[in-house]
């Protein structure tokens, strides 16, 4: 044990006195303690020389002071040694995990479905579903009480407080650049009833397209309310003309004129701009021909800078959610708006959102609509005899084309599009709240290039039963690079920013600390292995096999805290390989923390076997 460790038992001890059952958790610790420094005096370092932090090298009972003396005249090699690294998190991950909610004709989420049931398709080879596991409100909560308990002594009777571990992170986007203000408050309303379901594994951010309203992941439901009533129209450019209307010009219109080639749009708006700025009079023609070219473009300008911060505020919402541990939902309240030409900024919004397994679930603000033959109600209206018919189809075609991008961004990410109802609290409470059944398969693609290319994923059920699947559309293979910091960055939200558990190796994971003083506190996160669950290589009378050991801290609220990676390198001799099959064989990380409540995940990977553990818990350090 440490001297600084050592130093905080003194607090602690007073502490156990008014708790006596957690003497049992201590005496664990110590045992664990003493038994890993034995095991490292036997140790004579790692495999480039340098000494160890963590060892678990047995000493065998048939040395004898004749065998030793030979042991330190050839260096005998440590049979368990661990080192940090310097590339954190540099672990891969082969297993695709798909996240399906099926439901049936009523929108009702479907149960009862085995692993049978379902077939998944990679570029479309069917795959071998090798993990199947049934997500539920209840089994939320149960895995999350399950983290708590990592918690040595904790205990009601104890009167310790416990953390709830957050599974899944709701970005609630307002698209309020392009909201009508009578959208703006029936979507503001009806989002109260998604904030009403969360659970207390859930975070919600509440986020605007303008960048004027931004909350944090948070699960203060309290906070959020407050947040939605800032949800108002903040166009950065609007519409030209917005005051006199004069000519009345759409981004619809300016982009089929413009872009399109529509020859119908400009004589439609030459014959608006002279009746209304010079009375019909046909003298001034050409000059309403030139004002009705500039306003299409001015209006073209203006439409595409409002799309161009839609989707930069986009991208950095997506960038934030990416990196939070869990399931990752994106829901956009937004009444659509026209692509123009920007179609790769579209596909590159969901190129990020599936790089980061973001679902983008969509909901149109305007409800149930009828074809605007009129056009906006609070405008000076425009339209003239002869150009009335061609307006009521230029406003209906507007309202059916805005509505492709939300689609797209919800077909393109397996997320669900919800439109043409007035139920829009319905609508976000679906497109944001945890299904009440969800299944997660997994599979390990055969022969998988280490290329970067996007792969089509499908999943369909057994028996074509006309149900409604819900699932992701893709994934990006990992991509070999020579970088070692770059391959760390690409790997890091695959493996360690999840909150799904692998369970490849038998794993079990403790959290035990000591306050350091009012504002400190020393966290030991300690892992004990089946050592019979790993794929050993044996060579020269030896089992050979390295473990990677990521361990990571967030906040109660996803954010990262501090981390840390570790590789054990094991060259157990057979007496070594069979104590420690009956033992375990147990690792300690150890991190310097403020009092709070924290999440600890850590993943765990075999260099010979390529097999993964991943484990959750929990930890509340008062203050």
């Amino acid at each position: 044990m440490g001297a600084r460790e050592g130093m905080t038992l003194g607090p602690a001890y007073r502490k156990l006195c008014r708790y006596p059952t957690r003497w049992l958790a201590v005496l664990v610790m110590l045992f664990t303690w003493t038994a890993l420094a034995r095991a490292q005096g036997t140790s004579s370092g790692t495999a480039n020389g340098q000494s160890t932090g963590t060892s678990a090298a047995a000493k065998t009972s048939s040395d004898t002071p004749t065998t030793q003396s030979a042991k330190t005249a050839t260096e005998t090699k440590a049979e368990v040694s661990s080192k940090d690294t310097d590339t954190t998190f540099k672990l891969r991950v082969n297993l695709v995990q798909v996240r399906v909610v099926v439901r049936d004709s009523k929108g009702n989420p479907v149960e009862g479905l085995k692993r049978e049931d379902f077939q998944v398709f990679d570029q479309g080879k069917l795959q071998t579903i090798s993990t199947f596991g049934v997500e539920t409100p209840k089994s939320r909560q149960e895995r999350a009480e399950a983290a708590a308990k990592t918690q040595q002594g904790a205990n009601e009777e104890a009167g310790e407080e416990k953390v709830t571990m957050p599974e899944r992170f709701v970005a609630l986007v307002f698209d309020d650049i392009h909201l009508k203000i009578q959208d703006a408050v029936v979507v503001r309303a009806s989002a109260k009833k998604l904030i009403d379901s969360m659970t207390p594994t859930d975070r919600m951010g509440i986020f605007g397209t303008s960048e004027q309203v931004k909350q944090d992941y948070t699960g203060d439901k309290v906070v959020l309310e407050k947040v939605l009533l800032q949800i108002m129209p903040r166009p950065k450019m609007g519409k030209i003309n917005d005051i006199t209307n004069c000519p009345d010009v759409t981004h619809y219109m300016a982009d089929q004129a413009i872009n399109k080639s529509d020859t119908t749009v400009m004589p439609v708006v030459a014959a608006e701009t002279l009746q209304c700025q010079f009375y019909g009079d046909p003298r001034y023609y050409t000059a309403a021909q030139e004002i009705a070219g500039a306003s299409l473009l001015q209006e073209l300008n203006a439409g595409d800078t409002d799309n161009e911060y839609t989707y930069r505020a986009l991208e950095d919402i997506i960038r934030r959610l990416g990196g939070m541990p869990g399931e990752r939902v994106l829901v956009l309240a937004s009444p659509g708006f026209i692509l123009s030409t920007q179609f790769l900024d579209e596909m590159g919004i969901i190129d990020r959102a599936n790089k980061a397994n973001i679902v983008i679930n969509t909901v149109d603000a305007r409800g149930l609509y009828t074809p605007d033959l009129q056009g906006d109600i609070s405008q000076r209206e425009t339209d003239t005899p002869q150009t009335a018919g061609l307006k009521v189809g230029y406003r209906t075609a507007e309202q059916t084309e805005n509505a492709f991008v939300l689609m797209d961004f919800a077909n393109g990410t397996g997320g669900t599009f919800f439109h043409n109802s007035n139920d829009l609290k319905g609508g976000l409470k679906r497109a944001g709240a945890a299904p009440e059944v969800s299944y997660m398969l997994g599979f390990s693609p055969q022969n998988q290039k280490m290329d970067g290319k996007y792969h089509t994923i499908k999943v369909v059920l057994t028996e074509k039963r006309k149900y409604d699947i819900q699932a992701r559309r893709g994934y990006y293979a990992p991509k070999k690079v020579d970088d070692p910091q770059e391959e760390a960055k690409q790997e890091i939200a695959e493996a360690v920013f999840s909150q799904d558990e692998i369970q490849e190796l038998p794993l079990d994971l403790q959290t035990q600390y000591f306050k350091t003083g009012d504002e400190g506190a020393h966290l030991s996160v300690v892992s004990r292995i089946d050592v019979k669950g790993i794929h050993f290589r044996k060579a020269d009378g030896r089992s050979f096999d390295n473990l990677t050991v990521a361990t990571v801290i967030f906040d109660e609220n996803g954010n990262y805290v501090t981390g840390g990676e570790k590789v054990l390198e094991m060259r157990l001799l057979d007496a070594t390989y069979d104590r420690l099959s009956r033992t375990g064989l147990t690792m300690k990380s150890s991190f310097d923390l403020k009092p709070g409540k924290y999440l600890v995940r850590q993943v765990i990977r075999d260099s010979e076997g390529a097999q993964m553990a991943a484990r959750n818990g929990a930890v509340v350090i008062p203050y």
